[in-house]
């Protein structure tokens, strides 16, 4: 359903000018920096999303909640979304090289960069995405910003929650989370969640008669464990296994929601991590250590002619490819954090000095085969088949620190800085061997002054970086002087000036950033088809522009209209630009792939009753470029969801419905030839969900 901005804009106007107000929002805390503090105290733009948003929402996954976040965008490929743009800056698929992320992605301070699929969302206290670099607070990982994800902690009483959700394609959910002191020492507390989610997925594959080809499978465990040793120590531990069991059937020839496939391919991920956290204050400051590691076997394949031998005929046309992937990571990160500004003490700054260590193991085995065969080539069909494998490795060793001086009490200098020592090494059965190193840094300075007891406005400097990496199969010795060979990292100066209130007595937030980012050696992904009969050859190459911009305005509004209605209004603009790209002159002056010009989320919550309320948001995007590759673009599109909760008690019943109106819309694209036996550059969408209904049933204990 095409609705114009302009009338959802009325929407909301109409609600905010009939309305009585009488009551105040809630706090906003983030909590994804080094100390916690009040949203309106953040000298940058952060999008939060809370506990009950996230409850509200019947499918348990960050992709969906993604959405809700104006100037973020994710590429679909085949099952879940695991790479993410800010401000359209971040990857579009799975890498062959240097696995570089530009947009940080943290789950209880456990970094999972490039791993977005695995981000289920059950029993989360919290969401935050810091759209801007954050150069100083992780580094070469969030180029582009950091996605924050906080699960509920552990509490000093017992309590609980469980969830069934029954819905159409097959949706079968069911969780439950419960903890508290443990019987034995009061001082000891944790928290247990379990969750399984299903369903048949929204595709039907024609050939099979199945409609589980693109089946989501995905289980959720995770233990928490909290110990005060004594007044001045506090001990967290967590172990946590994620388990997405989820095959891969999503590509077709016609653009439908059903495919052909004859091999149906998986894109699946198992990942099980522990962390360790020790906070230990002394007089002034306090000791932090937060190690982490992570183990995760991922299986990326899929049927890469997307049809069978009916649907070829009379050509033989039969290629699929597999990769399987074992990746472990370690980290270690020091900080030693001050006390919090006090002026009756005449103590007038705050501090955070650290170190931090990452490191990351990797092995693909990678293998393809294929056949092609046209009836009327007498030496046909022509086989192919080819296996091999890829390690990788890297160490970064990480010093940061961060100052902020309060001139008074309403204005603040803040200073931060990070330097990175990145090394890392890559073999492969092909013979080829790299072992690049950057040494980079970055960091931030902002200036941030409280107009009122509710009103603050901030100016800020910051710079992000990314590491540089190399290109695989040119064909060229590594000591080559081919400057295809190797890429150089990318540094990114972000410009930002933004205004925070909270007005109405307290019954509105609001904030606006206006951002001017210039992209240094920008890092551009192309790819190409080298053979047109055969699918599996796609050759990428990642290249340094010279320059891009990227700018724009973001506005977010909370109201609490009166006792009954809650309404948010949420609004990205967003204009990118490639310049001065020497190789590829045709594509200077274009847009950036996947920056969606417009981007919004609009809703309300309205208390009918005491025991019924009703949600309603509406969220979009405008059109974007698929890629860099070639000048296709997506269509623009709106969404929207709405959910019907009836309290009982402690029961809570929900009939919810997403993508009420069925909008045809699409998330990715790709330009090649799949077709026999022309094999003509063709444009294959990849689109979203249909309309999906259900019902839901919580109980909190």
């Amino acid at each position: 359903m095409n609705i114009t901005y302009r009338k959802y804009i009325l929407f909301f106007f109409i609600f905010f000018s009939v309305t009585v107000f009488s009551k105040t929002i809630e706090e906003i805390v983030v909590k994804g920096d080094w100390r916690e503090k009040n949203v309106l105290e953040e000298d940058s733009s952060v999008v939060v999303l809370n506990n009950q948003i996230t409850e509200s929402q019947p499918i348990k996954h960050f992709e969906n909640l993604s959405y809700l976040v104006p100037n973020l965008n994710f590429a679909a490929s085949d099952s879940r979304a695991r790479h993410f743009q800010i401000r359209g800056i971040g990857e579009r698929s799975g890498y062959e090289r240097t696995p570089n992320s530009a947009v940080g992605f943290l789950i209880d301070d456990i970094d999972y960069s490039g791993q977005g699929g695995i981000a289920t969302t059950f029993d989360v206290d919290q969401i935050e995405v810091h759209r801007g670099p954050q150069g100083s607070r992780i580094g070469s990982n969030a180029l582009a910003g950091l996605i924050y994800i906080r699960t509920k902690e552990p509490t000093e009483i017992f309590e609980g929650t469980s969830e069934v959700t029954l819905g159409s394609y097959g949706t079968r959910n069911a969780g439950i989370a419960f903890g508290g002191p443990m019987e034995f020492n009061d001082e000891i507390t944790y928290r247990l969640a379990l969750r399984q989610d299903y369903s048949d997925g929204f595709r039907k594959n024609l050939y099979s008669g199945k409609s589980n080809t693109s089946k989501k499978d995905e289980d959720t465990y995770r233990l928490k464990i909290n110990w005060k040793l004594r007044d001045k120590t506090t001990l967290k531990f967590m172990i946590t296994q994620i388990d997405l069991d989820d095959p891969a059937d999503i590509w077709t020839i016609d653009g439908s929601l059903n495919t052909l496939s004859d091999r149906p391919g998986m894109d699946s991920q198992k990942t099980n991590a522990f962390s360790m956290k020790i906070f230990n204050t002394f007089d002034g400051y306090e000791l932090q250590s937060i190690t982490s590691t992570t183990d995760t076997d991922v299986v990326l394949s899929y049927d890469a002619d997307w049809g069978n031998a009916d649907s070829h005929a009379p050509y033989t046309y039969d290629y699929f490819s597999e990769t399987l992937r074992e990746r472990e990571t370690f980290s270690q990160e020091f900080r030693l954090i001050s006390d919090s500004v006090d002026f009756n003490s005449k103590q007038t700054s705050e501090w955070v000095l650290g170190v931090s260590y990452f490191d990351i193991k990797e092995m693909n085995l990678k293998n393809d085969d294929g056949i092609y065969g046209d009836p009327s080539d007498p030496f046909g069909p022509y086989a192919s088949e080819s296996s091999s494998s890829s390690h990788f490795s890297s160490d970064n060793l990480s010093i940061f620190g961060n100052l902020d001086y309060f001139f008074n009490e309403s204005t603040k200098l803040s200073i931060g800085a990070r330097w990175e020592d990145y090394q890392s090494n890559y073999y492969d059965s092909f013979g080829e061997s790299f072992n690049p190193s950057d040494k980079m840094s970055g960091g931030k300075i902002s200036l941030n002054k409280t107009l009122s007891d509710s009103a603050n406005v901030f100016i800020s400097i910051a710079r992000g970086f990314n590491q540089g990496g190399f290109n695989l199969n040119l064909g060229l010795a590594p000591d080559s002087q081919n400057s295809n060979l190797y890429y150089d990292p990318e540094f990114l100066t972000n410009y930002e000036l933004g205004w925070k209130a909270t007005l109405l007595n307290s019954r509105m937030n609001i904030s606006s950033v206006i951002f001017y980012s210039d992209r240094d050696d920008q890092q551009v992904l192309i790819s190409t088809q080298v053979d047109p009969s055969d699918p599996n050859t796609f050759s990428f190459l990642t290249q340094n522009a010279a320059e891009g911009i990227n700018h724009g305005l973001e506005l977010n509004v909370d109201l609490q209209a009166n006792e009954v209605l809650n309404i948010f209004a949420r609004f990205g603009l967003l204009k990118t630009e490639i310049k001065n790209w020497q190789s590829r002159p045709d594509l200077e002056g274009r847009a950036q792939a996947h920056a969606p010009e417009k981007s919004y989320a609009l809703g309300l919550n309205w208390s009918i009753s005491d025991q019924a309320s009703l949600s309603i948001d509406v969220v979009g995007k405008s059109s974007f470029y698929y890629s860099d590759s070639h000048n296709n673009k997506s269509k623009s599109y709106s969404l929207t969801n709405i959910s019907y909760d009836y309290f009982i008690d402690s029961w809570t019943y929900t009939i919810w419905a997403r993508n009420v109106f069925d909008e045809y819309y699409s998330t990715r694209g790709f330009y090649f030839g799949n077709e026999a036996p022309d094999f003509a550059d063709t444009l294959y969408e990849r689109h979203g969900d249909p309309r999906h209904v259900g019902i839901s049933v919580r109980y909190d204990f």
